[in-house]
């Protein structure tokens, strides 16, 4: 489980906040949805929680499976032993076939050299990536790196995972497969999800924050911010909390 607790976040001091005395809960074994629209802060929530920056306000507290919690921090080197994070946009070696990039994955989580081909064959298996180990990674279309995406995220088997609009410029298909595998990781892990996407909250999460110019306006499920917001659907709630047309 993971707890942001008013965390706020400032670039520069001329700047305004990028968050804004933000507090979430994701839960094990659920997903929740972070939903905004571009520009919102969900990123900077995202990254924050990774230990990619601090919290200028605030804190971010990373509750281990044995019982141990931590603030990002304080102990910034332990984010991602126990965080598995996908990007919007796969950071990924083109160059490298995708079981050498799964070898360096387990590596820089510093799988023990004896668990790493059993760590490999896991997320081959979890991602569906057998039919693609000997391709190099340039040559996979969008989805098929986002699944490589996926794999190097749970290779070393967090407990947490942070996942910055997942299927943005997937195809139909590719969002299919998507979301099975969402929904397959979030039974064993605390799954944030964070999307612009109305679609993705109805298929896929548990509860959700609407996030609009650094600050939570609503949270809970979408019949709870439906009524608390007087509106008949999540698009006219979304709508009148973020002040936006067309998202």
């Amino acid at each position: 489980m993971i707890e942001l607790i008013d965390f706020s976040k400032c670039y520069s001091s001329k700047a305004d906040l990028a968050a804004d005395a933000v507090s979430l809960t994701i839960k094990d074994g659920s997903i929740t949805g972070l939903l905004g629209p571009n520009g919102s802060g969900k990123t900077t929530i995202m990254k924050a929680i990774c230990g990619f920056h601090f919290p200028s306000y605030g804190s971010i507290i990373i509750n281990a499976p044995d019982g141990t919690s931590f603030t990002t921090d304080e102990n910034p080197e332990l984010c991602m032993k126990y965080i598995g994070y996908v990007p919007e946009i796969p950071l990924l070696p083109k160059d490298m076939t995708v079981l050498s990039f799964l070898h360096y994955a387990a590596d820089t989580h510093e799988i023990p050299k004896d668990k790493t081909q059993e760590a490999c064959d896991l997320v081959i298996k979890e991602c569906s990536l057998e039919k693609l180990l000997s391709k190099k990674i340039k040559t996979l279309s969008k989805g098929q790196q986002q699944r490589v995406s996926f794999a190097q995220a749970i290779i070393h088997n967090p407990p947490n995972l942070i996942l910055d609009e997942p299927v943005s410029g997937l195809d139909p298909a590719q969002i299919l497969q998507m979301r099975d595998l969402i929904k397959k990781l979030s039974k064993t892990k605390a799954v944030l999800m964070s999307t612009h996407i109305l679609q993705e909250v109805r298929s896929l999460c548990d509860s959700l924050y609407i996030i609009s110019n650094g600050k939570i306006t609503a949270s809970g499920t979408e019949d709870e911010i439906t009524k608390n917001t007087g509106t008949k659907t999540l698009e006219e709630a979304f709508i009148k909390l973020t002040q936006t047309n067309g998202e």
